[in-house]
């Protein structure tokens, strides 16, 4: 009385189907090529500036500290960051910081020029 007939589709939409997704998979590879691809490059040439870290390198950490490497270790590296000049003779101060805090390797002689 108030129900309709229900009619059975006809076999053959798969296409229309994939058309109908087409548009998500395009927008994930727009995704992949515009925001995951940049960000994996810089992480990799992150990674490899710190497997090249040496004793003498001038850095900035993540919390803005400049410093000179006086040693590097498997996971912290120590940072030069002040000389204190007293009655005694130079002292360097000197702090440990974990070697991912390091964000960018400076050009040498940059220290002396701030």
């Amino acid at each position: 009385m108030f129900i309709s007939t229900a009619y059975a589709q006809a076999a053959g939409g798969s296409t229309e189907q994939l058309v109908g997704f087409l548009p998500i998979i395009l927008m994930f590879v727009v995704l992949y090529f515009l925001m995951i691809r940049p960000q994996m490059k810089r992480a990799k040439e992150h990674k490899a500036m710190l497997e090249a870290l040496k004793k003498g390198d001038e850095v900035i950490t993540a919390g803005g500290v400049v410093g000179r490497i006086t040693k590097v270790g498997e996971g912290y590296v120590t940072l030069e960051v002040a000389r204190s000049e007293g009655k005694g003779g130079d002292a360097a101060i000197e702090m440990h910081f974990q070697k991912s805090a390091v964000q960018t390797l400076l050009p040498n002689g940059t220290i002396k020029a701030i």
